[in-house]
Parts: C-alpha cells; sequence; structure tokens
C-alpha cells in the first residue's frame, strides 16, 4: 500500500509540474490546435499534454521494468509526431498495431506466439482509435479514462495496479489544466498513450495468474472507448464516408449541439465510467458467467444510448 501511495503522489506531483511546461513548449514550437470546422474551441490551445503525461508515468512508476514503458513511449512518439508533421494513415495503423505487439512481448499474458501478437495489435488499434475519437470536448477522454484506470486499480494487483494509479493520478493532475475551458490538449500523443496504456492493463488483466471474471470485467471497464469506434464505423458507412475522415456526429457532439455545457457532458461520461467501473467490479467478484453476464449488457446498454442520440445516424438531427 505504501507503494502505491508513492506512486500516486509522485505521479500527481510529477503531472502538476509538467503540464503547464508542455504547454509552453507547445506554444513556443507552434505545436498547438487551431480552431476549424471540427475543432469548436475558441482560440489555439497547445498540445503535448501527453507528453505531460508520459512524465507523470515515468516519474510514478520509475524503477519498474523498463521493457514495458518502450510501448507507452513508442506510442507517445507517434502521436506526437502526427500531431506536429502528420504522419500517414497506413503508416499510423501499422505503428500502432506494432505497439500492441511490443505489448504482447513485454507481458506475459494467456495468448502466446502469434496469436498473443495479433490479438495485441488488433486490440492496441481498437483502443487508441477509441480513445482519440473520444478526444473532442474538454475533459472527456481524460476524465472517462483516470476514472477507468481507477476501476482497473481496484481489479488489478502488483505492476498492473501501480500501471492504473500512475495513469489515473497522472491524468488528474493533466485535467486540472484541461477542464473547460481547455489550456491544453492531450493532443493525438495523449490519446495513443492512453490507448496503449489500456492495451497494457488488459494484459496485466488476462495474465496466466489471473481468473477469467479479471479479464473479463477489465474489457468491460474499456468499453466505452470501444463504442466510440462501433458507433464511428457504423455511421461512415451509413454515410459513405471514409473511415479517416472526422466528424461531429459523435454521442458528446450532439449532447453539446442540444444545449449541454461541455462540462455536462464530459461529468456524465465520467458519471457513466463510474458506473461502468462499479459494475464490473462487483461482476468480477461474482464469478465468471455474471462478468460476462456485465460485459453484455454494458456493451449493449452503451450501443443504443448511442444510437438514441443519432450517433449511428447519417442524417442531421436524428436521434432522441
Amino acid at each position: 500500500m505504501g507503494n502505491l501511495l508513492l506512486t500516486a503522489v509522485v505521479a500527481l506531483g510529477a503531472g502538476v509540474v509538467a503540464t503547464p511546461i508542455a504547454a509552453l513548449v507547445a506554444r513556443r514550437v507552434g505545436a498547438v490546435d487551431h480552431p476549424g470546422p471540427l475543432k469548436p474551441q475558441a482560440s489555439a490551445v497547445p498540445y503535448l499534454g501527453g507528453v505531460a503525461v508520459m512524465v507523470a508515468l515515468g516519474a510514478g512508476l520509475a524503477g519498474g521494468r523498463a521493457v514495458a514503458a518502450v510501448p507507452l513511449v513508442a506510442a507517445v512518439v507517434l502521436g506526437t509526431l502526427d500531431d506536429l508533421v502528420g504522419v500517414p494513415i497506413v503508416v499510423r495503423v501499422l505503428g500502432q498495431a506494432s505497439i500492441g505487439v511490443g505489448i504482447a512481448l513485454a507481458i506475459p499474458w494467456r495468448l502466446s506466439g502469434a496469436a498473443g501478437m495479433i490479438v495485441g495489435g488488433l486490440v492496441a488499434v481498437v483502443l487508441m482509435n477509441g480513445v482519440n475519437l473520444l478526444d473532442g470536448l474538454d475533459a472527456l477522454s481524460g476524465g472517462v479514462m483516470a476514472v477507468g484506470c481507477a476501476f482497473v486499480a481496484i481489479l488489478l494487483h502488483g505492476p498492473g495496479r501501480s500501471l492504473a494509479v500512475a495513469v489515473a493520478c497522472g491524468l488528474a493532475a493533466f485535467l486540472v489544466f484541461n477542464r473547460p475551458p481547455a489550456r491544453i490538449y492531450l493532443g493525438d500523443g495523449g490519446t495513443y498513450l492512453l490507448g496503449a496504456s489500456a492495451t497494457m492493463l488488459l494484459a496485466y488483466a488476462w495474465a496466466p495468474a489471473r481468473s477469467a471474471a479479471t479479464g473479463i470485467a477489465t474489457l468491460a471497464v474499456v468499453a466505452i472507448p470501444c463504442a466510440e469506434v462501433a458507433l464511428a464505423v457504423v455511421r461512415r458507412v451509413r454515410m459513405h464516408a471514409p473511415m479517416t475522415e472526422g466528424d461531429r456526429r459523435h454521442p458528446y457532439d450532439l449532447l453539446a449541439a442540444r444545449g449541454w455545457p461541455v462540462g455536462a457532458v464530459a461529468l456524465a461520461y465520467a458519471a457513466g465510467e463510474a458506473a461502468v467501473g462499479a459494475v464490473a467490479v462487483a461482476a468480477a467478484k461474482a464469478g465468471d458467467d455474471w462478468a460476462v453476464a456485465a460485459l453484455v449488457a454494458i456493451a449493449t446498454l452503451l450501443l443504443v444510448l448511442g444510437s438514441a442520440t443519432g450517433a449511428m445516424s447519417p442524417r442531421v438531427g436524428a436521434g432522441v
């Protein structure tokens, strides 16, 4: 418990110090997000929040397995390059998949060999893009992932719990500066880091010594970013639009368009993630069958709620 408290305090402190420094550096080097058709902010906002979260994460986990940090650093580098100079979609997806393969090799889990690397790559691509799709309003993705990691810390033990605590506390520090109106964004560097961290937490949850219920429950905790991917795929297929083409028809966009304040949307998502996490923890303790039932129920409910907002529809004004 003492080591976990130290991890939390160091990650929180490092994040509070590193985030404003990252914002300053971003402005100096021109790493800023300018307003535009898909950018609802009123003025330019610096990126590089992901670098600050990585600093907090690294400080909190100092002395841990260095090999486990390599995929996380690679995720920040890939995303930051995409923020600064743009990375072609094929290179981006291959990079994300390679990060997932690296996680599968670095963290012993139930799947080994080629199967483990393939699944690890696919999970990383889904989660890195899912968190990125969720990062459309101030404090939204950071809040959801901070709450989610707090519940994963309850589910796991050992290095997995330490990682979850470090991510949650690093994000808590970041959210001080990312709350509406945001003074810094995660950027792709940050969303890729969070997606890679979630992939690594899943690998820890599916370690050979863990119960199946723990692994299934952890899948439920990351269901919100996965649901964002599913909704976006359906919507863009129905719109006959490329998968790489952005839009403002995510559930959170549609809630904001109906007059919800940005802060209220972020809080609603964080509260939803807390409810999901609580159900997942209870189901994990109840056993495998309950964990499966909880995962199916949570996934179904998220898709139904997303569809109710009109996020699956190509029509403006669709939904309730």
